[in-house]
């Protein structure tokens, strides 16, 4: 049926009266959905128990406090202050089991509770979550990432210290946690905060030890476990770790001049094709300190431009205007172009560290409490971690095709893609047959999205 152009508009003639009045709104609908996957996780009472035995409390719970900064995180706020702005939000006090939301500066003193024991609490709840977002999708291999992340603070903030680790901004002190990313699902294993003034591998044996540590005492050796790095964590003893625990590993090899790798580029002649663009050689490297060999695979890639200066480390700059050249150190049974395809699906966790900082308020610094902000940033982990569990759980998230790459195995929403479809829709709570029920706009779309989630966690 052919509608009228008249029909098709509206004339306005005023503006609308603006009022405020004590309405059960929600800004933020989709949080009941969010809620029932923390019911059906029991997070609440795995929070509870995880920080029983610590010294971090508060009038309001602390399983409450941190239900609260999910959700706080959930709906798009990058700052504690912004709390005042959702204080009568109903479904944001629902999801925290909350009567009354607490002040920006309540939060803050129960953050700086935390110390190195709480905190250890936290981040193996956290660890213990995704490890059972693994059983579920049965993955029988996972492919680590090892990478360190800049964040930037103010001059007075505990333990921030001055770094290289930045292009910019290196006059202003920060922190450099690094980071255990899981490339099937673009969640965060471990997060580990540090001062900003160290080197990319400082404590990364220790870090790396204990995720092993853990990871074999949960699933023995059903699981293969491969991991990626860079230049920074290319050492005798990370390799040899690795080696005795039967991980495979891929790490970029750094043309210092005790690897010999200039010289034998220099030297070779005969490059094998990878693809029309790159092409390699495999040799073998073996340094007195180390006291093993250790395989390496040279690539270099063509280019028709001159190199950036110092684009590799400031010790050597492995190009001649034609190429570009870099080296990857392995253990596993992947042929030259295999692996350099595998080598480069490292570089999908920066889109993981992207989204932590933009969305969940991982570069936010909350206090001037090292304690106060490392909690911040597992309770940031934790948030982002558990909206990817709730797409994955939701269906949400379909199964991509398989890449050498060995990326993303799921088609992950961003979250502000989610947050627009599902959790940042108005609702009214009405009250109806001696019932409370939530009430959107009729709208085609949205109901057959609301009502599929619904029945997946119903099921």
């Amino acid at each position: 049926m052919r509608l009228k152009v008249a029909r098709l508009r509206r004339v306005i003639k005023r503006d609308l009266k603006i009022e405020f009045g004590n309405e059960r709104l929600s800004s933020y609908g989709g949080l009941e959905l969010l809620g029932r996957f923390m019911r059906v996780l029991r997070i609440r009472a795995r929070i509870r128990a995880s920080l029983s035995q610590c010294r971090v409390d508060s009038d309001y719970g602390s399983a409450n406090l941190v239900l609260l900064i999910v959700g706080l995180l959930a709906v798009g706020a990058r700052r504690l202050g912004q709390l005042r702005y959702l204080a009568d939000d109903l479904l944001v006090a629902r999801l925290c089991g909350l009567a009354r939301i607490p002040s920006d500066r309540t939060v803050v003193n129960w953050l700086k509770q935390f110390t190195r024991h709480s905190l250890r609490r936290l981040i193996g709840l956290n660890l213990e979550l995704v490890c059972e977002q693994v059983e579920q999708l049965a993955l029988p291999r996972l492919t680590i990432d090892l990478d360190g992340t800049v964040i930037r603070t103010g001059p007075q903030v505990g333990w921030a210290q001055y770094g290289y680790q930045s292009q910019h901004h290196r006059k202003r002190p920060g922190y450099y946690p690094l980071l255990a990313h899981l490339a099937q699902t673009g969640q965060i294993l471990k997060l580990k905060n540090r001062p900003g003034n160290i080197h990319d591998s400082k404590g990364a044996d220790a870090f790396l030890r204990e995720l092993l540590r853990e990871l074999r005492a949960r699933w023995g050796r059903t699981r293969q476990l491969e991991f990626r790095m860079d230049s920074a964590f290319f050492q005798g003893k990370i390799l040899r770790l690795l080696e005795a625990d039967g991980c495979g590993y891929v790490i970029k090899a750094a043309f210092n001049q005790w690897t010999g790798l200039k010289a034998l580029v220099a030297a070779h002649a005969h490059w094998t094709p990878v693809t029309p663009q790159v092409s390699c050689f495999e040799t073998q490297i073996q340094t007195k300190r180390w006291g093993f060999a250790v395989r390496v695979v040279v690539y270099r890639k063509r280019v028709h431009h001159l190199s950036p200066r110092n684009f590799q480390l400031d010790l050597f700059s492995p190009d001649d205007g034609y190429f570009e050249y870099s080296a990857v150190a392995s253990n596993l049974a992947l042929a030259p172009r295999a692996l350099w395809h595998f080598s480069c699906g490292r570089g999908a966790q920066e889109k993981s560290f992207a989204e932590l900082k933009g969305e969940f308020a991982l570069d936010a610094v909350p206090t001037n409490h090292y304690g106060a902000n490392s909690a911040w940033m597992q309770l940031s982990v934790l948030a982002h971690n558990l909206l990817r569990s709730f797409q994955l759980h939701c269906a949400l998230a379909p199964a991509r095709p398989r890449s050498l790459k060995r990326t993303y195995r799921y088609r992950i929403l961003s979250m502000k893609t989610l947050r627009f479809l599902l959790i940042n829709r108005a609702a009214r709570i009405a009250r109806i047959k001696g019932r409370n029920v939530l009430r959107f706009s009729l709208n085609p779309s949205s109901q057959s999205l609301f009502n599929q989630v619904a029945q997946r966690l119903a099921a």
